[in-house]
């Protein structure tokens, strides 16, 4: 098929448009076996994080696949991410090299600012820091001092691409006017209850691709939030338009909300470990969807309604003056 299997950055570099999110995957032979179906299944794009403390096993995979051979270096793109306790212009530089100790490269394709909040620094290992069941807030955090040193990195050559996630448009006007390198990609919450137009738009603007992550919902979310909490879970593959469309192409509902964050040129970093569900995930590029059913699905849009991940997910979130939402 003709249809694009990457989006690219002002800088020419490309970025696949499936990756594999791997946010919740800590346990070790669990994320072993998914690392390696997903190579198998044709992966080549990772997402990451510090805050996922899985960094080091996802190394030791990559390392193993790149020292038999398997893959090169120049196949893979790699995406990490600034901890909220390294929002400080001192710190970038720090939480990058030890990220790519743990990935076991010597630079990542892209290296995002996690949140647009930040946190008190007391250790590297207190990722988030609460205090009296609140997030210990950071108030001083300054987007455009921290987005110099993210600078610093891509000409340090630690990374070959900078970019945000979690910011609103205010934000990302105000890094964009600052900025010597222009941000590479936005990776924000976005599926068909939550599509982002506003924010799309101001990235098409300026040349920033978008990524979505949770293109699924995130449906295992219920595990790991306390259920007093009030966040509401949306049950996307059960949507009937969405089970309608997919009967019709002979298709999953989870390829169908996929495909159609795709060809509108989102990339997408689904998240799973079960071998199946994977290559499930990436069988996307076999067929389209017209335009009655991506008018069918686009009017599923519910706005900031359909927004799940938010303050609620994080108490005391909220009370930082850099709140997104």
């Amino acid at each position: 098929m003709s249809e694009k299997m990457y989006v690219q950055f002002s800088n020419g570099q490309k970025m696949p448009i499936l990756g594999l999110g791997t946010w919740q995957a800590q346990n070790r032979e669990e994320m072993e076996n998914a690392l390696n179906a997903a190579f198998d299944a044709g992966y080549r794009h990772f997402d990451t994080a510090y805050m996922y403390q899985n960094e080091t096993v996802i190394g030791d995979i990559i390392n193993t696949w790149l020292t038999t051979g398997k893959i090169t270096r120049e196949e893979l793109f790699i995406t990490t991410k600034l901890p909220p306790i390294g929002m400080d212009p001192s710190r970038v530089e720090h939480f990058l090299l030890k990220s790519l100790t743990a990935l076991k490269l010597d630079y990542v394709d892209l290296y995002l600012i996690h949140q647009a909040i930040g946190l008190k620094y007391t250790n590297d290992e207190n990722i988030l820091p609460v205090v009296g069941g609140k997030l210990d807030l950071e108030l001083n955090t300054d987007h455009v001092k921290i987005w110099k040193a993210m600078e610093s990195q891509v000409k340090a050559g630690r990374t070959k691409a900078i970019g945000i996630s979690n910011f609103n448009s205010t934000q990302i006007e105000r890094i964009v006017n600052s900025a010597e390198i222009l941000p590479a990609n936005l990776q924000v919450e976005g599926h068909v209850y939550l599509q982002q137009k506003e924010l799309r738009e101001i990235c098409r603007k300026h040349g920033i691709t978008f990524t979505a992550y949770a293109p699924l919902g995130s449906p295992n979310r219920k595990q790991i939030y306390n259920t007093n909490r009030p966040i509401v879970f949306p049950e996307l593959l059960k949507i009937p338009v969405v089970q309608a469309i997919a009967k019709k192409h002979g298709k999953s509902p989870s390829q169908i909300l996929l495909k159609f964050l795709v060809q509108n040129d989102l990339v997408v970093i689904p998240k799973s470990t079960n071998a199946a569900r994977l290559r499930e995930n990436s069988n996307i590029f076999d067929f389209t969807l017209n335009g009655d059913e991506m008018k069918e699905l686009e009017s599923l849009d519910q706005g900031n309604s359909g927004r799940t991940f938010t303050p609620a997910s994080y108490p005391g979130a909220e009370l930082h003056p850099e709140c997104p939402y």
